[in-house]
């Protein structure tokens, strides 16, 4: 289960690496720096929390599947769930009301938040045993 988690966590992350660094690209080039919280939280959590969350994957036996099934799931959906909330929010591009844009940004970011949280829960969970033979 661990291995499954750990490239689609990794290849997600390449997606938003790629995406984030493309934004910044843009910014540059535009000289407009208005999608700078946005790069920089496509970069923080989309690329390094996934691509870390992937590794410690590929390198640690967790004794619960369900925790980790719960942990990824909630990084996949908290990750897409803040950015496009804060790009909501922020800019607004569909003039949805801003009920809406605060709502679905805190759920993004709650979603986000409770992703970390079962990731301390998922590293008090590691196969001890595994963990010395290596």
């Amino acid at each position: 289960m661990e291995q499954k988690w750990s490239i689609r966590l990794i290849r997600l992350a390449a997606i938003f690496a790629l995406f984030g660094t493309y934004l910044g690209s843009h910014m540059s080039g535009s000289g407009s720096y208005e999608y700078r919280p946005i790069h920089a939280h496509i970069l923080l959590v989309g690329w390094l929390s996934m691509f870390a969350w992937g590794i410690f994957y590929r390198a640690f036996k967790v004794k619960s599947q369900k925790l980790v099934t719960a942990h990824g799931w909630t990084a996949i959906l908290g990750v897409f769930g803040l950015t496009l909330g804060m790009w909501f929010y922020n800019l607004n591009p569909f003039s949805f009301s801003r009920t809406f844009t605060t709502v679905f940004f805190i759920i993004g970011g709650t979603t986000l938040l409770i992703s970390f949280a079962l990731f301390i829960v998922v590293t008090f969970m590691v196969n001890q045993k595994e963990e010395m033979k290596n």
